[in-house]
């Protein structure tokens, strides 16, 4: 059995945005409020968007190929989290928000969230992908690089607002914490088996 047919454009597809209304927007982001037409001509508002800054997620491994994570506190579920390091990418006008008058390249940043992040560096990265962070309300992207054969060559240089340990696992307790809901961030899951993917391929 095939498929259902294509009925149309993608065109045929899109809103249009006619009107827009900015809730907050200062440092740290820009909060909208959106009327849109439907492809039929009905109108729907309000509809609530977002704008942040783009950021990396880097799948990094020491020279034992131990995987370094970190543990912060997350505010959205109240709770502290292993990850992968990660951090957005510097703009030139000092803003949280847009992916215009970038300050640095993703893989600069990269390198230099995980050496604030860590203490860690590496001279083996490769870009696995670039995905919307959140297609349905937000607007910026994550960057996601794999670092391998890591080395530690100082200490934490975290931001004020930064609070976060360093820890390191083997690839059988990251998989084991992703399976028991442990290792919560979605984006950093999908690094996770993209990198799983790319250790088998380079």
């Amino acid at each position: 059995m095939g498929g259902s047919k294509p009925t149309g454009t993608d065109k045929d597809l899109e809103w249009e945005e006619i009107e827009m209304e900015h809730i907050v927007r200062d440092q740290w982001i820009d909060f909208r409020k959106s009327t849109y037409r439907y492809p039929d001509g009905r109108v729907f508002s309000p509809y609530y968007s977002y704008s942040r800054r783009d950021y990396t997620v880097i799948v990094a491994t020491d020279e034992e190929g131990n995987y370094i994570c970190v543990r912060q506190f997350r505010q959205g579920i109240k709770e502290v989290t292993t990850e992968f390091p990660a951090g957005g990418i510097e703009r030139t006008d000092g803003k949280e928000y847009g992916n215009k008058d970038a300050a640095e390249t993703a893989l600069d940043c990269a390198k230099r969230e995980l050496e604030e992040e860590t203490g860690y560096i590496s001279s083996d990265w490769t870009h696995l992908i670039t995905v919307p962070s959140n297609a349905t309300i937000a607007d910026n992207y994550a960057y996601i690089f794999m670092a391998k054969n890591c080395r530690k060559t100082g200490e934490q240089h975290l931001d004020e607002t930064e609070y976060l340990n360093v820890v390191k696992h083997t690839e059988d307790e990251i998989e084991s914490m992703i399976f028991s809901g442990k290792f919560q961030q979605s984006v950093h899951v999908m690094a996770w088996l993209l990198a799983k993917d790319a250790k088998s391929t380079f």
